[in-house]
């Protein structure tokens, strides 16, 4: 069980919330990667290879006409990436690629020149460059051994931008600051925080998400210098008190603020096992007949001792309550039934999230 603390130290803004407009913008491409070592597609299987490295080829000034290409050295991949916000033309990114068709690898291959294209449609940057692939794989006749992912790799600074997201920060007359996490007493520590610093009633709540901030109470200001101010200002975030459970890996985390009632807990595991031993029984030596299997079942229904009724005290402190939780002496799993078991009973007061 793990402890995560409400009431946190102090933190800057920046790492709270997002100014409005102020992202990254998604871009994806269709490309292909040439220079692998037979590890690419197998072009009958991945007719779509076939066409994308035909046109190719014919771009290049050679005309493949009605030839079958069988190359086993490329491969169709799928070209994703990030714009920066106010990333300029000729600045370079990451990007990422990942084959869709049945290539073994993608280790020491060439991405060649790809468009990146936004959500609206147009081409924002374009990819080209040398593949790092995430894995490796080695196969033989009868057995194939793969780390990791090589089908997946990455082409670090392998985009260059090309058009530019038009949006001038200079001449905005406000902006909304947007909480990760809505909470209303967060909302108003980042007002506060901020009319204090600038010293004017500037700030202002909108919701339990959004702090608007007017640039014109400030008179003639850069916008960029008054947020490189705030964003370093720095708040105790609050939140809702929250229990998350993992049901895969039996994780259970409790928030600072999580309470539980006094009440009273039993538990105990009835077990039913079932176990088959079917027999074959033969005939005689030299005797008419045949081999037949007897079936052969046991059955048992064995109740385990529980904890009895217990006691859990409501208690003022994360470590009290975790104390009266573990001296239930019980399994990760059944501490996970037992609070699913007082929430129901309206003990716990708290959010239960179950992943």
């Amino acid at each position: 069980m793990l402890c995560a603390s409400a009431v946190a130290a102090p933190v800057r803004i920046k790492d709270l919330a997002e100014f409005d407009g102020v992202r990254g913008n998604d871009l994806v491409g269709y490309g292909l990667i040439v220079g692998l070592d037979g590890t690419g597609d197998s072009l009958r299987n991945a007719p779509y290879t076939e066409d994308i490295l035909a046109g190719l080829l014919e771009r290049l000034g050679v005309n493949v006409g009605d030839k079958e290409l069988r190359s086993k050295n490329v491969a169709a991949v799928v070209v994703t990436a990030e714009l920066p916000p106010f990333a300029r033309s000729g600045s370079r990114i990451d990007v990422n690629v990942a084959a869709i068709g049945d290539a073994k690898s993608l280790l020491g291959g060439t991405l060649v020149l790809t468009p990146l294209k936004a959500a609206d449609g147009n081409v924002y940057a374009v990819a080209q460059g040398s593949v790092i692939a995430g894995g490796a794989s080695a196969q033989g006749e009868a057995a194939r051994v793969v780390e990791g992912v090589p089908t997946a790799g990455a082409i670090p600074v392998g985009a260059r931008v090309e058009r530019e997201v038009a949006f001038e920060l200079a001449t905005i007359q406000n902006i909304r600051i947007a909480l990760r996490t809505p909470d209303f007493t967060t909302a108003g520590q980042v007002e506060a925080v901020i009319n204090r610093a600038l010293r004017r009633e500037v700030a202002t709540t909108l919701d339990s998400g959004t702090v608007q901030v007017d640039f014109r109470a400030l008179g003639r200001v850069n916008p960029a210098h008054v947020l490189g101010q705030i964003e370093n200002l720095e708040v105790r975030p609050d939140n809702r008190a929250r229990v998350v459970i993992d049901h895969k890996s039996g994780t259970i985390v409790m928030g600072d603020r999580v309470r539980i009632s006094r009440v009273a807990v039993s538990q105990g595991n009835l077990t039913l096992r079932v176990q088959e031993a079917p027999e074959a029984v033969q005939p005689n030596p030299f005797a008419a007949g045949e081999t037949v299997v007897v079936p052969r079942s046991s059955a048992e229904l064995r109740d385990e001792p529980g904890i009895g009724f217990a006691e859990v005290s409501g208690d003022s402190s994360l470590t009290e309550v975790i104390a009266g939780l573990n001296a239930l002496g019980v399994r990760p799993r059944d501490m996970i039934d037992i609070l699913k078991s007082i929430h129901a009973a309206g003990a716990l007061h708290a959010d239960l999230v179950i992943e």
